[in-house]
């Protein structure tokens, strides 16, 4: 039998509502001018109308008239969120705790309807499968709100919904299909739908996608959820596709199909259909084909979507073995530096500053270049802590060939964003590696983690300007990285340079550290982070 764990009404409560025409009328006079009293006005009628007793097809009435105006609200709200750094400030992560408050109360206000069904209310008998449908959708809008805002949850969560699809499994009502009608979403989701979209977004969003990504994503699950079902055995792909796995019996989303996993409890989504359908749209986008065309929205361009649809078929229909290389547990530390500022600092010892105006390599500087095979200064002696470059002490929790997964100690203040530049020295190294942050998240403990992919080779800090005339950017020097070639992984040298900065053919100067001068064309933009891009360049 579904528990719901509801707290009790009491007679005391005194919403401003107690049927559906009132509430409309309410909302009528709903002032949503003042976007945060506007919200906590309405949490708090919605706490107050929780609390109170009513007949459980009075209290559907008002739950559906309230769907529109929550929505339209909360996706305001949430907007204030769009891009921030982690950890969130306070104000930010107050604005999360209530848009994460609100789903809430909306998914308690669902489930008193639920339970009034389950106690056998004769006028609830024809709603069973909506009253399903809705408390998944809002129980999974409350997961998904953590999700963007990339902080863990309670695994409680993960259980009140399994338990509620395994209701709903349990009852026949799972497939049946029930009006949604907001948000650009299908006219009709069933129980099924919902459910294993909020499981494929979760675990999609493992790979590193950004808040922005994870929201088209979102759109294109309210369509595409319907191609997946949920089974009980674990069906293979003939076409070479996985099955996921997801246990109804634990506080946990999806994960990879265990061979050896059984029990009652387990459930498959084989992902033969949507791989399918993702290969699909990726060589229709290739032939020319829009976004548009193939129903992908508008939000992204071509060449987006071609790299969102490679990146969802990698994770969620390859085995993990083609999409991941191994990852070694390790027991040590490194200190991190963040930005294009603060990477050239402790890459070169020494902040930045605009090259001399001498081209020539003065005779002390050829002499120490001949018998050290580098320009000695007395850069060492800089306190780049004191000058203001933040350095910080992350535990290595397990580390590949290409990247790391990283803990940061307590006591870390620097925010960091999604594709932001770093630079990682392990405690038992004594160079920088350089790289980008691919996913992160704050732990229940508040600390800090992040998964860092590494930019090949041992990166120099130089110095470089653009050449010639009707420059887009300032004729001054600014800081850059040189990236040398790589053999071994068949990578070209490339550059890092700051975010914005790039044009093709763009002929620049570049000053390195024993004070060489050379000229070089950028050619092609190979990456791009929230504060730098990677090109690729030819010596002139």
């Amino acid at each position: 039998m579904l528990s719901l764990s509801l707290d009790p009404t009491v007679s005391h409560a005194n919403p401003a509502f107690r049927n559906a025409a009132g509430c409309a009328q309410w909302l009528g006079q709903l002032q949503l001018t003042n976007l945060r009293l506007a919200h906590d006005t309405l949490r708090k009628q919605l706490d107050e109308l929780n609390r109170c007793p009513l007949s459980g097809r009075e209290r559907l009435g008002i739950m559906e008239q309230l769907r529109e105006t929550v929505a339209d609200i909360q996706t305001d709200y949430a907007g204030k969120l769009s891009a921030k750094k982690l950890p969130l400030n306070t104000g930010e992560f107050s604005i999360l705790v209530a848009i994460t408050g609100l789903w809430q109360s909306m998914g308690i206000g669902y489930q008193r309807c639920l339970q009034d069904y389950i106690d056998g209310e004769a006028q609830l008998a024809d709603s069973a499968a909506l009253l399903c449908q809705r408390c998944l959708m809002y129980g999974g809008l409350q997961i998904m709100e953590h999700v963007h805002g990339c902080y863990e949850f309670d695994g409680k969560l993960w259980q009140r919904m399994h338990a509620l699809y395994a209701y709903s499994e349990d009852h026949g009502l799972h497939l049946q299909e029930i009006d949604c009608g907001l948000d650009g979403a299908p006219a009709t989701q069933s129980c099924q739908a919902v459910y294993t979209g909020i499981l494929l977004a979760c675990y999609a969003h493992r790979s590193g996608l950004s808040r922005a990504q994870m929201q088209i994503l979102g759109h294109w699950l309210k369509r595409w959820s319907a191609a997946v079902n949920v089974e009980r055995q674990n069906i293979a792909g003939q076409d070479g596709a996985i099955a996921l796995m997801v246990d109804l019996a634990s506080s946990q989303g999806l994960q990879s199909a265990a061979q050896d996993a059984t029990g009652n409890s387990l459930r498959y989504l084989p992902m033969a259909e949507l791989s399918k359908m993702l290969r699909v749209k990726t060589i229709l986008l290739q032939q020319g084909q829009s976004p548009q065309q193939l129903d992908l929205g508008t939000g992204c361009s071509r060449t987006e979507c071609l790299a969102l649809l490679n990146c969802l078929h990698q994770y969620w229909c390859e085995p993990p073995s083609e999409r991941t290389a191994r990852l070694q547990s390790t027991d040590q530390f490194g200190q991190i530096c963040y930005g294009m500022d603060g990477c050239f600092a402790y890459i070169a010892n020494r902040p930045f500053k605009q090259p001399d105006k001498v081209t020539a390599v003065d005779t002390l500087s050829r002499k120490q270049i001949e018998t050290f095979g580098r320009v000695l200064t007395d850069t060492r002696h800089h306190d780049l802590t004191g000058l203001g470059f933040v350095c910080e002490t992350w535990r290595i929790q397990n580390e590949s060939l290409l990247g790391a997964r990283l803990l940061r100690e307590p006591g870390g203040t620097a925010r960091i964003g999604h594709q932001q530049l770093l630079a990682l020295r392990p405690d038992d190294a004594d160079t920088f590696i350089l790289g980008t942050v691919r996913w992160m998240n704050v732990t229940l403990s508040g600390q800090l983690r992040a998964g860092i992919r590494y930019l090949p080779g041992i990166a120099r800090a130089v110095a470089m300007k653009a050449t010639g005339v009707n420059l887009t950017v300032s004729d001054q020097y600014v800081a850059a990285l040189l990236l040398p070639a790589v053999p071994e992984l068949n990578t070209p040298a490339s550059l890092i340079i700051p975010r914005n900065w790039f044009k093709p053919g763009l002929v620049v100067e570049i000053v390195e550290p024993e004070k060489n001068r050379l000229l070089a064309k950028m050619g092609i933009s190979v990456d791009k982070g929230l504060d730098y891009e990677r090109v690729s360049y030819s010596e002139i």
